[in-house]
């Protein structure tokens, strides 16, 4: 069986670079007996090593696309590639998400794709990802993976505004605040962290729903995935709703921004992290 597989390295990481390099190399040499393995990487990969390169965004067609860096690079992929399955091999600090060492990766990779081989299918998990809308379904954000935060012009004295979160309906919360935050449990320690939100396990089926320096606040709440939730922001000139902390869309106060799971998880496959143990790196 024929395995395409796509290869994206962390930008100016000469490291990440030189293990594109070894995978492509690999995969290719031992793809030979049970199929033809077709490798490409990244463009700015591509200017370094002598591997055929594409855009990430056209890596969707990919068996599987193996990403080589930080978090950020693997939320980069995940935005680009969206279901095609992802192995994140980790060359940053902590690494949630990316599970692979970098001694360990062209091992587990071409242990994947032999697998492939025979069962054509790769065993991971699903990871959701969210969605913020329009009041009137005008547009809809990039999903996001880690949170969709909704806040004022900018953050600090002068800058929020009045915010309300509403739960099923139900006025679960209202105050001047900076914005406040919708994380997935994968995104539970990134911002949502930062601003006194829960740690929650990546297994877990939850939303955390989070106030940013709220006057009058309330606790963060863990919802269901499917609770309605709908974030208010008025008397403010402007408010932005942002995906991921990338993709934005300006706001005209008042506003309201629906937030709910999108249709398309996105897909992690080979071995899992320790979660607990990786907790011991955050500051």
């Amino acid at each position: 069986m024929d395995v395409a597989v796509g290869i994206v390295g962390q930008r100016g990481n000469e490291r990440a670079q030189g293990l594109a390099a070894s995978l492509a190399e690999t995969l290719e040499r031992r793809g030979r007996d049970g199929g033809e393995t077709a490798v490409v990487v990244d463009e700015a990969t591509g200017e370094t090593v002598d591997v055929p390169a594409r855009p990430v965004d056209e890596m969707d067609d990919r068996d599987l696309v193996v990403s080589i860096g930080g978090d950020g690079t693997l939320l980069f992929v995940a935005r680009e590639v969206g279901p095609t399955p992802i192995l994140g091999v980790n060359l940053g600090e902590v690494g949630f998400l990316n599970a692979v060492a970098p001694e360990d990766a062209v091992d587990v990779v071409t242990e994947l794709v032999a697998d492939y081989r025979e069962t054509g299918a790769f065993e991971g998990r699903e990871l959701a990802r969210l969605e913020a809308t329009g009041e009137d379904a005008d547009w809809t954000l990039e999903p996001a993976l880690n949170e969709i935060v909704v806040h004022g012009p900018r953050r600090g004295p002068g800058g929020g505004g009045t915010v309300e979160i509403r739960v099923d309906g139900g006025r679960y919360a209202a105050s001047h605040a900076d914005g406040v935050l919708v994380a997935t449990p994968t995104g539970s320690t990134a911002y949502n962290l930062s601003e006194g939100g829960p740690l929650v396990h990546p297994t877990a089926d939850a939303l955390i729903v989070t106030q940013m320096a709220a006057a009058d606040s309330m606790p963060p709440l863990v919802v269901d995935p499917n609770t309605d939730l709908s974030i208010t922001i008025s008397e403010t000139d402007t408010a932005y709703a942002i995906s991921d902390g990338r993709n934005r869309r300006r706001l005209e106060p008042p506003a309201t921004v629906t937030v709910s799971v999108a249709d398309e998880p996105i897909r992690l496959v080979g071995p899992r992290g320790d979660f607990v143990s990786s907790l011991e790196k955050l500051d």
